[in-house]
């Protein structure tokens, strides 16, 4: 995989972060359709903040994800943004998560992320 360099109007840029994020209780949530749909979120979450999703994959009690984040976005917003906006747009198609993850939070708190 070559590293093609990125630019901003005054910056080149060459920014990968490798990150991991679970579900509320690590429950094994992400399978069928919710994994379809969750990967349909992450995408169109990503395209809207310009973030380039390199490789991603999910199991049944995590998301890897390997992102290159321009350098506007901090990795916390950036990851704020995602799993805030990715657990409200579950909760509008799947009503039925509510009875397993309470009000609304379909994330576990915090995440693991790592440079590459």
């Amino acid at each position: 995989m070559a590293n093609k360099l990125n630019s901003l109007a005054h910056t080149k840029w060459l920014c990968k972060y490798h990150i991991v994020f679970i579900p509320k209780y690590r429950r094994k949530a992400i399978f069928n359709q919710y994994r379809r749909d969750l990967r349909d979120y992450i995408r169109l979450l990503c395209k809207y903040k310009g973030v380039e999703i390199i490789e991603g994959h999910m199991m049944p009690d995590h998301v890897h994800l390997l992102v290159s984040i321009p350098p506007k976005l901090s990795v916390s917003q950036f990851m704020g943004y995602l799993k805030g906006k990715s657990a409200l747009m579950m909760f509008d198609r799947h009503a039925n998560l509510k009875y397993k993850y309470g009000n609304r939070h379909f994330g576990a708190e915090g995440y693991y992320v790592s440079t590459v």
